[in-house]
């Protein structure tokens, strides 16, 4: 009797250690398995966010909004001293075409050394920020989907990939390598002084600058010709027909015309234009002196509409 018990009991350990073994062998394959098809979710080291109101912008890998500054009018920071705590420089050296998110294109971002010493990522030539409002006494860092600093003092915004236009504060200079200053109460357009200060004004999104036409009417480009490719090549038109604009300024008052054939923005009716001797660099506005200060003004939000033909 004890020996049948015996073999009994043995038949149940081997069965156990089988069963046993089929489970670990079935949690390994599993295991496996899950591991394989496993795919951690990616990181990205600047991607974009949507807000119902501003659209589109970029944040940092953790969803922290970026920023520029209008007084970058060239790839330079400009923002030091008490500037600099308000709002800090944002750096990622390790952006890669891999690590941005959906929308973004690696050629468009580079890398600075500010006045400090330090380094500091650009986007479409332009050096971007954090923003750190003082909070009991300190500046702290804006916290992952805040944008308190959008239209900061009229000269900050957040950065956006689509903007079409875009406002810089500088000192203009003209082809003639004097310095302007402007006063918008003129009628129909701003005049021009030889004098020392920065001017706000519109350019595009990678800071070229934006001119109008004295001469022009309201919804009228009165120089371009179809049959004078010089002209254009002169004063070429702004080919847009995209409205994004930083929430400081009034998209309705920004239009859209057709120049033989060719889509063209305007503002306050007033048609724009690039300059060619600016050769398309970011801050230059050499066009204000050309051929003569005020033919030529910088597009600028103080415009009076382009009068009516």
């Amino acid at each position: 009797m004890y020996t049948k018990i015996a073999v009994q009991e043995t038949r149940d350990i081997k069965v156990f250690l089988q069963h046993l073994l089929l489970l670990t062998v079935a949690g390994m394959l599993f295991s496996c398995h899950d591991k394989d098809d496993y795919t951690p979710p990616k990181t990205y080291t600047v991607q974009l966010q949507n807000n119902a109101t501003l659209g589109s912008y970029l944040t940092d890998k953790d969803g922290r909004t970026l920023y520029f500054f209008a007084s970058d009018s060239a790839t330079v920071n400009t923002c030091a001293g008490g500037c600099a705590l308000r709002w800090p420089v944002f750096n990622a050296p390790e952006i890669s075409a891999a690590n941005l998110g959906t929308g973004l294109n690696f050629s468009d971002f580079g890398q600075i050394t500010t006045a400090t010493g330090g380094k500091q990522t650009t986007y479409k030539g332009r050096p971007l920020y954090y923003y750190a409002p003082v909070s009991g006494g300190v500046n702290t860092p804006e916290a992952a989907g805040l944008t308190g600093g959008e239209a900061f003092g009229g000269v900050w915004f957040v950065a956006k990939p689509d903007y079409t236009i875009m406002l810089t504060q500088a000192q203009l200079v003209g082809k003639n390598n004097k310095k302007y200053t402007f006063d918008t109460t003129g009628i129909p357009t701003p005049t021009y002084t030889e004098s020392i200060g920065k001017s706000v004004y519109f350019t595009d999104a990678k800071g070229v600058s934006l001119y109008i036409f004295k001469p022009d009417k309201q919804n009228k480009n009165t120089y371009t010709s179809a049959t004078d490719a010089g002209k254009n090549a002169t004063w070429p038109i702004y080919e847009m027909d995209k409205i994004v604009v930083p929430s400081a300024l009034d998209k309705s008052l920004f239009g859209v015309i057709d120049v033989f054939g060719k889509k063209k923005l305007t503002y306050k009716g007033w048609p724009l234009y690039y300059y060619g001797d600016d050769a398309m660099v970011m801050g230059a506005t050499k066009g204000v002196s050309e051929p003569g200060p005020g033919i030529w003004p910088v597009a600028t939000r103080g415009l009076r509409p382009a009068p009516v033909q």
